[in-house]
């Protein structure tokens, strides 16, 4: 069985998108160029990804910036409960996941499926520490003041993650963002 006719085995087809997400569109580099997406065990071309360029990046910080005016409002429950959604879908897509993880990696698809889980560990975790995010207050040197400490959301996050664990290093970088009420921008590796 070749690469594509594996693809095409995919419980859900949806999760293999050759477009990038910005806002809530997905979509092509804006000049249509785009890199192959090579099978390592066979060389044949799995698909492409958009070669996105200076203009879809910003177009991506920009929806990113508005994003986070709605999402910094956001309760720590409702972030919690998004990240809690997210970890059921990986776990409930994890043979689809690996199996692409495999395709696209040329690791075993035992080990695609542990990354999955991994994956999946760090926006369990991160979607429990949202509903934990508050402050403190730090005794301070004089009896008649306090210091407090208040966490807030800092605005748009830029994450590049490397070419090994894709799944997990994105999950890593992009739960804890979202949990603190951050939008992000995602350049994972090409490779």
């Amino acid at each position: 069985m070749n690469a594509m006719t594996t693809i095409g085995i995919l419980k859900d087809a949806d999760l293999f998108r050759q477009r990038a997400l910005i806002g809530n569109v997905w979509q092509h580099a804006h000049g249509k160029a785009t890199v192959d997406v090579i099978d390592p065990a066979s060389l044949e071309v799995l698909g492409t990804i958009p070669d996105m360029g200076r203009d879809e990046t910003r177009a991506a910080i920009e929806a990113a910036a508005e994003a986070f005016k709605g999402w910094k409002a956001r309760t720590h429950a409702e972030r919690a409960a998004l990240l809690e959604r997210w970890h059921d879908l990986m776990l409930e897509n994890q043979e689809d996941l690996a199996l692409l993880l495999t395709l696209e990696q040329g690791k075993p698809l035992a080990e695609a499926r542990a990354e999955i889980r991994y994956g999946a560990s760090f926006v369990k975790w991160f979607a429990e520490e949202a509903r934990r995010i508050g402050g403190s207050t730090i005794p301070s040197p004089t009896a008649d003041r306090r210091i407090l400490v208040l966490k807030e959301p800092v605005g748009v996050c830029a994450i590049i993650t490397p070419w090994n664990f894709p799944n997990a290093m994105i999950t890593r970088k992009v739960a804890p963002a979202l949990a603190a009420g951050c939008t992000v921008v995602i350049k994972p590796s090409e490779f």
